[in-house]
């Protein structure tokens, strides 16, 4: 799988971890593995702008995911051996946002942004929040994810 990082937050990141989790991701729900993902990092201006442009709210917010169309992602690692490579889509993330989120979770800006990099590709793969009972599932998901890449015993 091909994973883009690019930070333009101006937040020293971790640039190889958040590749790590969303590998770890996307393998785990069995993504083909000639899929593409961009993870791009945003100061708070550039990300209320996307927030306002594509969910009109107002402020900056900690993460957005932007699925391409029409995506098929069902395809295994054994399924069609001349494919292409398949654009997921982008996760955008606000590191100045996530840090205000990791002091109030108790926890580091890193553990921060693997939660957020997790929740966002989860978006691009269908996972949603907006009823509870999906609300359950993502972050369940979310959190076992975590835990598995973490190393912890379950």
């Amino acid at each position: 799988m091909s994973i883009e990082v690019a930070n333009e937050s101006g937040v020293e990141v971790d640039a190889p971890r958040l590749a790590s989790i969303a590998r770890f991701v996307l393998a785990s729900q069995k993504v083909h593995p000639l899929a593409e993902l961009s993870i791009l990092l945003m100061d708070e201006p550039s990300m209320e702008s996307l927030h306002v442009k594509w969910m009109d709210e107002p402020g900056a917010t900690d993460v957005m995911a932007f699925p391409m169309d029409d995506l098929d992602i069902s395809r295994g690692p054994g399924d069609d051996a001349d494919a292409a490579p398949t654009l997921l889509g982008d996760v955008v993330i606000c590191p100045q946002f996530a840090a205000a989120q990791a002091t109030k979770a108790g926890h580091s800006l890193e553990d921060e942004l693997a939660v957020l990099c997790t929740h966002g590709v989860l978006h691009l793969l269908g996972y949603d929040h907006a009823e509870p009972e999906d609300e359950k599932v993502m972050f369940a998901l979310t959190d076992e994810l975590l835990r598995q890449w973490r190393g912890q015993p379950s």
